[in-house]
């Protein structure tokens, strides 16, 4: 947390200034801030921050036109700060790139515990991503998940396993104890193309646990992380 460098940028001074209050009292030191979507590029660009608090509305571009711009230098957490709640608003804002949003008006410490929670679990790394692809084979004991074969196989016998199922169960064995919230899930497995609601990763969720649990209903290997989301147990 002590190394942690944090951009906030808003053209509402006031908010800025109550955010960074809270962030320094919380134990952030290295805390950068702009008005404008050109200071906030330049920052990116100098000083590399790790987290991205984003206000949508500008006076120059937006934040959903400057998030492009940023993802192509910076592998940044972004949370956007928005007015707007539609679901088309949010899709877009996680399509372009964030990683996370917040509705005005909000409470400070909803966006330091956010940003505590992101430090906490870390982010996948392009690095991490090479490595985890080589691997083939996602042995987990009760249950392996073959890639390229395909399959899943629980206590030495192939288990019948829709696509979309084994597909979400693979991004888990290639992410194993990492906590990943539902719209993540939605991003990674199911892409913004498809749309599809908080339902569907529920339902599949259930569906895994069908197929690797001993007992679905109290799960052991794919755990419920209230408030947070879903992790895949790789050693209980």
């Amino acid at each position: 947390m002590e190394n942690a460098k944090i951009l906030l940028v808003d053209d509402e001074k006031s908010i800025v200034k109550m955010i960074e209050t809270v962030l320094r009292k919380e134990g952030f030191q290295h805390i950068y801030t702009a008005y404008t979507a050109k200071d906030a590029l330049e920052i990116v660009e100098e000083h590399a921050p790790t987290m991205i608090i984003l206000d949508v509305m500008l006076p120059d571009q937006s934040g959903f036109d400057i998030c492009p711009k940023i993802r192509e230098t910076s592998d940044a957490h972004i949370l956007f700060l928005t007015a707007r709640i539609s679901d088309l608003d949010v899709l877009t804002g996680f399509a372009i790139g964030a990683d996370d949003y917040v509705t005005k008006p909000f409470n400070p410490l909803e966006i330091a515990a956010r940003i505590k929670a992101r430090l906490r679990r870390g982010t996948i790394t392009q690095t991490e991503i090479r490595e985890e692809n080589r691997k083939k084979r996602y042995d987990f004991g009760r249950f392996v998940v073959d890639e390229d074969a395909g399959e899943l196989i629980v206590n030495g016998e192939v288990v019948s396993c829709p696509a979309q199922v084994f597909l979400l169960l693979l991004f888990f064995c290639k992410h194993p104890n990492r906590v990943f919230s539902k719209i993540q899930l939605l991003e990674h497995v199911w892409g913004f193309d498809n749309y599809v609601d908080d339902n569907t990763v529920m339902v599949h969720i259930r569906r895994i646990r069908e197929r690797i649990e001993p007992n679905p209903s109290q799960p052991t290997y794919l755990l419920t992380i209230r408030g947070l989301g879903y992790k895949l147990v790789k050693e209980r």
